[in-house]
């Protein structure tokens, strides 16, 4: 007996015209942070407005998922004297894009901003937040 073996299903020129070329090349961006704590009871969060801009032409990409952080109402408590890691990840920028900024927008002081960040080809990202 043999196995049955399912055909491969074909999918139709329509089809793939109709996909959006932006769709099929959308990638994630990796902005893995890094703060430098020298204070006793540091309190860190990150805003959901948090975006990436692209330079020249001033695109952004939005905030998708935030890893060892909170995110604004909530705080996250950081060791007295320590180094804090966090993981940032954004939708993609325009492919045409060299440099871009880290830009926490908020109504307050105290909102991130990283400048003039050269993209790469892996869009993973190692920054210092000062």
């Amino acid at each position: 007996m043999e196995p049955l073996v399912a055909p491969k299903p074909e999918i139709g020129v329509d089809v793939l015209s109709s996909i959006s070329p932006q769709a099929l090349e959308d990638s994630h961006i990796y902005v893995h942070c890094y703060f430098d704590n020298p204070y006793e009871g540091m309190l860190i969060r990150i805003w959901k407005t948090t975006f990436l801009v692209d330079r020249a032409s001033h695109a952004k990409a939005g905030l998708l998922h935030v890893e060892n952080i909170s995110i604004a109402p909530q705080w996250t408590l950081i060791a007295d004297g320590t180094t804090f890691h966090f993981l940032l990840i954004f939708s993609s920028l325009p492919k045409s894009c060299e440099r871009f900024d880290l830009i926490e927008e908020i109504a307050q002081p105290g909102g991130f901003h990283v400048k003039d960040i050269p993209r790469n080809k892996e869009d993973v990202y190692h920054i210092t937040i000062e």
